[in-house]
């Protein structure tokens, strides 16, 4: 097990340099999610659909998120800044600097069990938050699987392996998100953002001292025959079964759609989990440093090649307008925005350019 030392607020893992704790108080809530809350084709690409009924499909589906609270009460939510009410479905954001410690009390409100694993940072056996015969028992392994109504206490070191390396940006994007029954719990929603700085590389708001404005986008294909809440949402209604009868069910045949058309009817091609335009504008100013953090979640179809009309951006060490994105990918990009207007941000594989992974940014004076 990992000790830390505290002094003031101010941890020390052992073998580690001091930095700061930043504890946060993340929640799995149930919420019904539409993925066009807004309309249809807002971005107005010819052979959008605007109609839902025309296409017969829903828009608004149960699924579980994660979202931050004022303590550990989990009464009051934390109000999510106008500056990231584009993080859409994601959960909250997270930073720290090289040297910190992040701890994360999480409270499960949901009818499933879940979990928070978090990718590049440091951890012990204890905070690692995902389900497979890894060696452990009792205490080491609560935090695999926290049940309906249970809460856990994670703890995530932050040392020199987990900021940037040579050659990256003053700091990189990782990301957390259940991994119980990990593909169920993905289409679910159980996803977030976070970022880790250079040591002595922010400002007092954790954000990066070399950038103006940052924003986080996750290129995702939600399967929702691949989410715990199918049953329910097949019935098209609100109400869902126990928590051990969607376990029971998760590996059932009647949960599984093999016909491709009618399964199609069922992926959301999305950025942050909203589809044709309904993200909110993204709006920076020409000339700002702007840093664009970039996700992708974990389907076969979360190949991904993200594209900004209008612009250019430095990534791996190259100028481009187009980052290619895998499944579970990270990536970072900067840029200097130099041409006034509104611009079209999307993925460039066909399928899911036609199928609404689209957004706007806006370029002002």
């Amino acid at each position: 097990m990992t000790v830390l030392l505290c002094v003031e607020g101010q941890p020390q893992a052992r073998g580690s340099s001091t930095g700061k704790i930043h504890t946060y108080y993340i929640a799995a809530d149930e919420v019904m999610w539409d993925y066009a809350p807004k309309g249809r084709n807002l971005v107005g690409m010819p052979g959008g659909q605007e109609d839902d009924e025309q296409v017969g499909r829903r828009r608004a589906y149960l699924k579980a998120v994660y979202r931050e609270y004022t303590d550990d009460k989990f009464k009051t939510l934390k109000p999510r800044s106008p500056e990231w009410q584009h993080l859409g479905i994601l959960g909250p954001l997270i930073r720290a600097e090289v040297g910190d410690v992040i701890k994360v009390i999480f409270q499960n409100n949901t009818q499933i069990s879940c979990s928070m694993h978090a990718h590049g940072l440091a951890y012990a056996k204890d905070s690692e938050g995902a389900m497979y015969n890894d060696g452990t028992s009792g205490a080491d392994k609560a935090d695999d699987a926290v049940a309906p109504g249970g809460r856990y206490s994670y703890t995530w070191m932050v040392p020199e392996r987990a900021g940037p390396g040579p050659g990256d940006p003053s700091s990189i994007v990782w990301m957390y998100h259940s991994h119980v029954v990990e593909p169920r719990d993905m289409n679910a929603g159980l996803i977030g953002p976070i970022i880790v700085s250079s040591r002595g590389a922010t400002r007092a708001d954790g954000t990066p001292k070399d950038t103006d404005r940052e924003f986080i986008t996750d290129f995702a294909v939600f399967d929702e025959t691949e989410s715990w809440y199918f049953e329910a949402n097949a019935r098209n209604k609100r109400e869902y079964l126990p928590g051990q009868a969607l376990l029971a069910l998760a590996g059932a045949e009647n949960l599984k759609f093999t016909d491709p058309i009618l399964r199609q009817s069922y992926l959301f091609y999305s950025i942050n989990g909203l589809i044709e335009g309904n993200l909110p504008m993204l709006t920076m100013k020409k000339g700002e440093r702007v840093r664009w953090y970039l996700l992708s979640n974990s389907n076969e179809e979360d190949v991904h090649t993200t594209h900004w009309h209008g612009q250019t951006v430095i990534s791996h060490h190259m100028r481009t307008d187009m980052v290619e994105l895998g499944p579970m990918m990270m990536a970072v990009a900067d840029m200097v925005p130099d041409s006034v207007g509104i611009w079209l941000f999307h993925c460039h594989v066909n399928e899911h350019l036609k199928n609404g992974m689209q957004a706007l940014f806006t370029v002002i004076p």
